[in-house]
């Protein structure tokens, strides 16, 4: 029994000479038992299963690996539509591939559930095409500007005491940079959102980078432009790296006015999918950071597209990362293929990051990980950890 769920090399790679290899299935199965909480005011349970993974199979045996941000219900349900489109096509072509699905989705829910299961689809695509190839797919992207990336700790806020307590043992751990975000901030007073931001920047020390997620995401977010910009320069006193989902979602004109205002940088985008939907945020100067989760918004073919975007309008990228080792594995090439792009979210704690990868991401003596140089996306999982978090599915 192969160790790992990253595959024992198919005959046909042997000469990298293939140019076709068909989609013969695809497969995908919910990750449970172990959900971290999100801070969202309809906390998750660990039964909850909000991710996704993808197992692409092709007719020559090989099988390529992606995941997607939501419900398994809804991804098999996205697989079922998408089926006849995918069937039997070329799994070395991920953007061609990826687009054909986007383009017949017009009329049945482009940007929901269907957008998100092809996110997984265009990830597992791309794995294959690095492991036909023999490369890394941050070099078939376009060639690696960096063969590490700096990790920030994302963890979620809880009241001044508890958060330093974590933030010290997360410290410990080697990691150099830190994002807090969503609980009693925002929710409370101006008092106790300072305490928590003056508590976490004694914990990490002045050295460490520092990061404030606000959580504008979540339902019923009340709070607008003018708290916005207070709270913007209370975290210019403790040097914040950058302000996220300070606004909800939407409110594209009052960001566009914060960023131009605050003395903080203003980061979001978690919740956008497909390329479409980032321009006018683009073209509304709305954001310093733009950060589209690949298991979201339509994959790494879809996510190199804002990412191009971004760059052409002075904008950083800084992939979202709140999801599965997947995930990671992708935006660490992601963040190989574009100049800028100096940090990776890593969600602590989770096993789905930490437990289900056999060649488990390790912070070196300088707090970065190493960008993954093997083939695809680098990746391997450990098939009975899996297994124990998927109910046993036969992914593979």
């Amino acid at each position: 029994m192969p160790t790992s769920l990253s595959r024992v090399k198919p005959n046909c790679f042997n000469d990298h000479t293939k140019d076709f290899m068909k989609i013969r299935e695809i497969r995908c199965a919910g990750l449970r038992g172990a959900t971290p909480e999100g801070g969202w005011s309809n906390e998750l349970r660990p039964d909850d299963c909000v991710h996704t993974l993808i197992a692409v199979h092709t007719d020559e045996g090989a099988v390529g690996l992606g995941s997607v941000f939501t419900n398994d219900a809804l991804v098999q349900a996205a697989l079922a539509v998408l089926e006849p489109l995918y069937r039997g096509e070329n799994a070395l072509e991920p953007e061609r591939v990826s687009e054909k699905l986007h383009q017949h989705m017009f009329w049945l829910g482009r940007g929901g559930s269907l957008t998100h299961a092809i996110s997984g689809i265009d990830i597992a695509l791309w794995d294959l095409f690095g492991q036909a190839t023999g490369q890394p797919v941050g070099r078939l992207l376009g060639g690696r500007y960096r063969d590490r990336v700096q990790p920030y700790a994302s963890l979620l806020m809880d009241e001044p005491s508890k958060l330093r307590d974590h933030l010290l043992a997360v410290k410990a751990e080697g990691f150099r940079a830190f994002k807090i975000g969503w609980g009693p901030f925002g929710r409370v007073n101006a008092a106790t959102d300072r305490a928590i931001v003056q508590a976490a920047r004694e914990a990490v020390g002045a050295e460490c980078r520092l990061m404030v997620d606000a959580g504008g995401s979540d339902a019923f977010w009340t709070n607008g432009y003018k708290w916005a910009l207070n709270t913007a320069t209370m975290l210019a006193d403790y040097d914040v790296h950058w302000f996220e989902e300070a606004l909800p979602p939407d409110a594209i004109e009052d960001y566009a006015k914060l960023r131009e205002h605050s003395p903080v940088s203003i980061a979001g985008g978690e919740v956008l999918t497909r390329r479409q939907a980032f321009m006018p945020w683009m073209a509304a100067r709305a954001l310093d950071i733009v950060q589209p989760d690949v298991t979201k918004v339509g994959g790494i073919s879809e996510e190199r597209r804002i990412a191009w975007m971004a760059q052409e309008h002075g904008i950083r990228f800084i992939p979202h990362g709140w999801n599965t080792a997947v995930g990671l594995a992708a935006d660490l090439h992601l963040a190989s293929a574009f100049p800028g792009t100096d940090l990776v979210e890593y969600l602590t704690g989770s096993p789905f990051i930490d437990e289900i990868s056999a060649n488990q991401f390790k912070l070196d003596a300088d707090g970065m990980l190493a960008i993954p140089s093997g083939p695809g996306l680098g990746l391997e999982l450990d098939p009975e950890i899996v297994k124990k978090y998927t109910g046993g599915a036969n992914l593979l």
